[in-house]
């Protein structure tokens, strides 16, 4: 089972919460997930005219695929409800938050993007997290 996480968005963010969420893809972007060939680095999501896109997400070209092959870094459409679409947007007014794909996995045979409400970490904050992580890996043997 395929499952890609971000594990930069771990150490540069608080997760706040968590969100799964469906994405729309086209043909040749599903096997390209599929074989593995994606990339959630400096990826991030936006909410435009009460819709949510994920920008900067990398999706490798399928090699077997014909002119009709996809863009790599093309803008897409994140499925969410209405409801939750304006909750969310109101916490990022509000609070200053942003939107963060966290893991792309397959879910009976859908590709979901799991993205979280993210506070941005000051510099102590990311250096108590390596301390955090050092002690633990020492203490582990």
């Amino acid at each position: 089972m395929l499952e890609v996480k971000n594990r930069k968005a771990y150490f540069d963010y608080f997760i706040l919460k968590e969100i799964e969420c469906g994405i729309v893809l086209s043909g040749t972007e599903i096997k390209s997930i599929r074989k593995g060939s994606v990339n959630l680095k400096d990826t991030y999501a936006r909410i435009k005219n009460d819709e949510v896109f994920v920008i900067n997400m990398f999706i490798g070209r399928y090699e077997e695929g014909n002119q009709f092959n996809h863009d790599e870094r093309r803008q897409r459409k994140l499925l969410l409800h209405k409801k939750e679409i304006t909750k969310l947007n109101q916490e990022i007014k509000e609070q200053g938050l942003t939107l963060v794909p966290l893991k792309l996995y397959f879910k009976d045979n859908h590709a979901k993007l799991l993205i979280g409400l993210c506070k941005g970490k000051k510099l102590y904050d990311k250096r108590e997290t390596i301390k955090k992580r050092d002690l633990e890996r020492y203490n582990r043997y």
